[in-house]
C-alpha cells in the first residue's frame, strides 16, 4: 500500500512538471481538449440529471406518487445526490487515464479500503438503504401511531438511519431502520371507536336500546371527529350480572379514544336520567343476632 502512494506521489509530480512546461505542453494540447470537454459534459450531466429528477417529483400526481412535501423533497435531495456522484466517478475516471496516472491501481486500493469499511458499516448501510425505502413507500410519517415489533408509540422523528417513537408512557425508543420488519400503522384510514354498555338483567333491552340510539344520533351531529355512526349493534354478550351492548363509530385517526371516553361519560348520565341501572357488584352482609 505505501509503495502505491509512493508512486502515485511520483506521478502527480511528473504530470505537474510537464503541465507546467510550455516546451511540452504543446505535445498535451490534444489531451486538455480532452479534459476540458469531459469537464463540459459532466457539469452538463448534472445539470440535466438534476432537471429530470426535480420535474419527475414535481409532477409526482402524474406518476402517482404520494406523500408529503417535505418527504417527497428529501427523496429528491438524495436521489440527486447519489446521481450527481455517480457521474463525478465516471467523469474523473477518463481525466485521471488522460493525465498518465494508472487508475487500475487506484481501483485496486480504493477496493480494499472499501471492503474493510463495508465490512464494518454494513449495518450503517442497511439502515440507510431500509429508511430511503421507508420514506419512498411513506409507509408512516410524523404523527403516526405505528407499532413496530413490540413498540408501539407515536413517530417523533425519522431520519435514513433511525426511527425514533414515543410510547404513551412516555418513554422514548430509537430504532434502527434496518431492523424493521413489520410495522402497523394504525393511523391510515378511519379508526373504530368501541363501547361496550353494561344493563341489569331486569332492564328493558328494546327501551335501553333506544335510548343509546338518541343519544348516538345527538354525539354525532355534535362530535366533528366522527366519520360514520355511532351506531348500537344490540345485544353481543350475556354477562354475570349484566346484559352487555354495544356501540360502535368511525373516527379520525387517534380520536378514537376521545370518542370512547365522550360515549360513556354521556351513556352514563343518560342512563341516569332515564332510570336505567348499569349493575356494579354489591356486597350483601347477614348478621345473625342470637337472642
Amino acid at each position: 500500500m505505501e509503495s502505491f502512494y509512493n508512486k502515485f506521489s511520483e506521478k502527480i509530480a511528473e504530470t505537474f512538471q510537464i503541465w507546467t512546461n510550455p516546451e511540452k505542453l504543446g505535445m498535451y494540447t490534444g489531451d486538455l481538449v480532452k479534459i476540458i470537454l469531459i469537464f463540459i459534459a459532466m457539469i452538463l450531466a448534472v445539470r440535466f440529471s438534476n432537471m429530470a429528477v426535480n420535474k419527475f417529483f414535481d409532477n409526482r400526481e402524474k406518476f402517482k406518487i404520494v406523500g408529503e412535501e417535505k418527504r417527497i423533497n428529501t427523496i429528491k435531495g438524495i436521489v440527486n445526490s447519489i446521481i450527481k456522484y455517480t457521474i463525478y466517478f465516471v467523469a474523473f475516471t477518463p481525466i485521471l487515464q488522460t493525465v498518465g496516472i494508472n487508475i487500475s491501481s487506484l481501483i485496486a486500493a480504493a477496493g480494499i479500503g472499501g471492503l474493510a469499511i463495508g465490512f464494518g458499516a454494513q449495518n450503517l448501510v442497511r439502515d440507510m438503504i431500509s429508511g430511503f425505502f421507508i420514506l419512498l413507500e411513506d409507509q408512516f410519517q410524523v404523527g403516526d401511531h405505528v407499532e413496530i415489533g413490540n413498540k408501539s408509540g407515536i413517530i417523533e422523528d425519522m431520519t435514513l438511519r433511525v426511527t425514533i417513537i414515543r410510547d404513551f408512557n412516555g418513554d422514548l425508543h430509537i430504532i434502527p431502520n434496518g431492523s424493521i420488519d413489520i410495522v402497523t400503522n394504525k393511523c391510515r384510514g378511519n379508526m373504530r371507536a368501541w363501547v361496550d354498555v353494561g344493563i341489569a338483567y331486569e332492564e328493558n333491552i328494546d327501551e335501553a336500546i333506544n335510548v343509546l340510539k338518541e343519544l348516538c344520533e345527538e354525539i354525532a351531529n355534535e362530535n366533528k371527529d366522527i366519520i360514520e355512526g355511532p351506531t348500537v349493534l344490540g345485544v353481543t354478550n350475556l354477562g354475570e350480572s349484566d346484559v352487555v351492548i354495544s356501540i360502535v363509530a368511525k373516527t379520525v385517526p387517534l380520536e378514537q379514544w376521545a370518542v370512547e371516553r365522550e360515549l360513556r361519560k354521556r351513556i352514563k348520565e343518560r342512563f341516569d336520567e332515564k332510570g336505567i341501572e348499569i349493575p356494579y357488584p354489591r356486597r350483601v352482609v347477614i348478621t345473625n343476632k342470637k337472642s
